[in-house]
């Protein structure tokens, strides 16, 4: 049994004793604390609250504790039942709700489940928000309502609203997609991709459309991370139905992997790059990513004449750096487009119609359009340390070590080469220390990482 309380929300393994794991007693804990979160930052007694779920086995169990929570706390609640994550954002602004709820643990497999926090800009909390809810869930600091003052539930489908939004963003030309002719697949690993996805293609009006793993079962048909390793099956299927382009998303859609028409990954690294690189070629501004992304993202910004911005990793502190460098386009090297024209979250629906437009307005096959990129590799390792072991003396050594390097300390210590980066960061839940290495040859990346441990182990030692 596993739980894990931080401050973008709660998450945890299903079952076994309150605090151990994620028991209904923490469910109805946190969202409490979260509901008396939201009631004093609106100033307001009578709040609304957005609820939305992915697929998993869980979720209904999970989102009937929650919703019955809120109102049992006063708020009245609009449940979207089966949303993705980037659906439950837009809801949230839609409705002009006071917050949200996103139960999912995203790529995490089928025993888990979490409560992801938003605010009433349908964006995740930041720290001392988090931090917030964590100290009132501590002490048990929230208050029920009376029976008089109890809140109500709106059910609302939201699907068909998130897909009618990504259809009018400028950028999307419908048209275009029309025109050319593309069969597509998706994999949407048994959760609810599987509903949103295929939605969006009959939209687009893609007349074939070959779906793998799309009933919403929350039986995941393989491990649920878009990751090359998980997705063999679904890369030969793609291959011999000869479509045009697969996509695969995580279980709550927030994540978007392409696979080319020849079974061979387009690399989740360059989802973003490929949509960054035709949002810049009609709407120059600048863009963001975290710093354990592909270099790949600077290289076309700057080929556009625009600036590059690394962000500390996690969503919120993407977001907030796109916002303070106004930038067009931004996200994660895991698949995640954010794209500001639509809202501030990461979006695998938006990610698609972009892709497709930049794909049909190319001309090229999906294979080709990626050699159009420059080649960057990702080596990604971890160290384990004993738990005596000072992580941040250690992180700091190195830092003093490559200050003759373009360092950049906001998130670990990460060090650019001319032709190369490793990016050092310390988990905040072990004593490990993560290392990522990026260069334009995979050997080239793993011999930067076995450095990089080597020199950490001699100053362990």
């Amino acid at each position: 049994m596993t739980l894990i309380k931080s401050i973008s929300g709660i998450r945890g393994t299903i079952g076994g004793k309150p605090g151990e794991g994620l028991s209904p007693l923490d469910v109805v804990k946190y969202a409490a604390s979260y509901a008396s979160w939201a009631k004093q930052s609106s100033g307001k007694q009578k709040i609304t609250v957005v609820v939305g779920r992915d697929a998993r086995i869980s979720g209904e169990m999970v989102s009937s504790l929650v919703i019955s929570t809120l109102t049992g706390m006063g708020c009245n609640v609009v449940n979207i039942g089966l949303a993705t994550t980037p659906t439950t954002e837009i809801a949230v602004t839609e409705e002009k709700a006071d917050g949200g709820i996103i139960l999912t643990a995203s790529h995490n497999p089928k025993q888990w489940n979490a409560l992801k926090l938003l605010n009433s800009k349908g964006e995740f909390l930041n720290a001392a928000e988090g931090a917030t809810i964590l100290e009132i869930a501590e002490s048990e600091d929230f208050v029920f309502a009376d029976v008089d003052d109890l809140g109500e539930v709106l059910e609302k489908d939201y699907t068909d609203i998130h897909v009618q939004h990504v259809l009018n963003l400028d950028l999307v030309d419908v048209e275009a997609i029309k025109k050319a002719n593309f069969s597509v697949a998706i994999d949407a690993v048994n959760s609810v991709g599987g509903v949103a996805m295929p939605a969006l293609f009959e939209a687009l009006e893609i007349d074939k459309v070959v779906e793998i793993n799309c009933d919403p079962t929350g039986h995941f048909a393989h491990v649920p991370e878009p990751l090359p390793e998980n997705l063999v099956e679904t890369a030969e299927i793609i291959r011999s139905n000869k479509v045009d382009v697969g996509f695969v998303v995580d279980p709550d859609v927030d994540r978007l992997a392409i696979i080319n028409e020849d079974g061979t990954m387009f690399n989740e690294e360059y989802t973003l790059v490929a949509v960054a690189d035709y949002v810049l070629s009609k709407t120059p501004g600048n863009t963001v990513s975290n710093l354990s992304s592909s270099r790949a993202l600077r290289v076309i910004t700057e080929k556009h004449g625009q600036n590059y911005t690394a962000a500390a990793v996690g969503e919120v502190n993407v977001v907030a750096k796109m916002r303070e460098t106004n930038a067009v386009i931004g996200g994660e090297g895991n698949g995640g487009i954010i794209y500001p024209a639509s809202h501030s979250g990461r979006d695998a629906l938006v990610g698609a119609a972009l892709f497709l437009t930049h794909l049909a307005k190319s001309g090229l096959s999906c294979s080709a359009l990626r050699k159009t990129y420059p080649d960057y590799f990702i080596s990604k390792n971890k160290i384990e340390l004993t738990p005596d072991i000072d992580v941040d003396a250690i992180l700091e050594k190195m830092k003093e070590k490559y200050a003759n390097e373009q360092v950049t300390d906001i998130d670990g210590v990460k060090v650019d080469f001319n032709d190369s980066w490793v990016h050092l960061r310390k988990s905040n839940t072990e004593p490990i220390i993560r290392i990522y290495a990026e260069a334009n040859s995979m050997e080239k990346a793993d011999a930067l990482a076995v450095q990089m441990i080597d020199e950490i182990k001699e100053l362990t030692a």
